[in-house]
């Protein structure tokens, strides 16, 4: 069922979108430990692998420090887009967590506790006491502190938490998760999978590409431009290295998309390559 948005439409979506027209994706990581390079980001290689098992591609990155500014801003920005973004880190109940506040701030709307995220952090804290021969109390300090954790903005959704049931939450195309690899990542899949599975790609995806020797990236330019004017459906690349451990310098040029796409657009650009009479190096073909 399609989800309309309870928010300004100038903040939730920049311009429309085609129904038909795969969705542009971002990820934002939020916290300073990956900026302070306490943590290294697993995030951007994970959302990648999972968008390309599905025939999809991250268009873009962002890295937000534990500032609430910043990170409104950011959220802003996304907001704006009418891109799906995945939003990590900084959902939790601490002082350093200030995401569910930003998102809020964002959107210019007020936070409320999700009767639904309220039910199952309810539960999580009961299996928890069970666990430790205790009987919950969901009066006592700390079980009203963890209601906190499903303080959302108004019209958010949840995103259900398989590892512990702790809910993350959605407003309009961003989406909110921990920052925990192992609640994140099946959170994002299942954000892609009940949400955009209309996009993902049935068919194979082809990259293929050579080695090119001893000539200017500028001087391929108009090659590449000729490519993705006369074959629309693929993507030109044009990747330099000048210290390669096994070519050295060198640009690795190509195409990618559909391989009946690709299978006519390589050999016109392995052709018009060699007007330029470059030493070639090896083939690659990815998929």
């Amino acid at each position: 069922m399609p989800w309309h948005s309870p928010y300004p439409m100038n903040l939730t979506q920049a311009s429309p979108v085609h129904p038909d027209t795969p969705p542009t994706f971002g990820l934002i990581v939020i916290g300073d430990e990956i900026l302070s390079g306490k943590r290294a980001d697993k995030h951007l290689p994970k959302v990648i692998e999972l968008l390309k098992a599905r025939g999809l591609s991250l268009d873009y990155a962002e890295y937000v420090g534990d500032d609430p500014q910043r990170i409104t801003r950011a959220l802003q920005r996304a907001f704006a887009s009418g891109d799906v973004v995945f939003s990590t880190g900084g959902i939790g109940a601490t002082p350093d967590d200030h995401t569910r506040q930003c998102a809020a701030r964002a959107l210019g709307v007020a936070l409320q506790l999700h009767p639904q995220a309220k039910v199952l952090i309810e539960q999580r804290m009961h299996e928890l006491a069970l666990e430790k021969g205790k009987v919950y109390d969901p009066q006592a300090d700390d079980s009203q502190h963890r209601l906190n954790m499903g303080v959302f903005p108004q019209g958010a959704e949840i995103i259900p938490n398989p590892y512990n049931k702790i809910p993350g939450f959605r407003c309009a195309q961003v989406y909110f998760v921990p920052g925990f690899p192992v609640m994140a990542w099946p959170m994002i899949e299942w954000v892609l999978d009940t949400h955009y599975p209309k996009f993902f790609r049935q068919q194979a995806w082809l990259e293929c590409s050579v080695i090119v020797f001893g000539v200017m990236e500028a001087t391929l330019t108009p090659l590449m431009q000729r490519i993705e004017r006369d074959h629309p459906d693929v993507k030109v690349f044009s990747l330099p290295s000048v210290d390669h451990p096994e070519y050295g310098r060198h640009i690795e040029l190509g195409v990618k998309g559909l391989p009946d796409r690709v299978a006519l657009a390589y050999p016109t650009l392995l052709a018009g390559l060699a007007t330029f009479g470059p030493k070639l190096g090896p083939e690659l073909v990815r998929s």
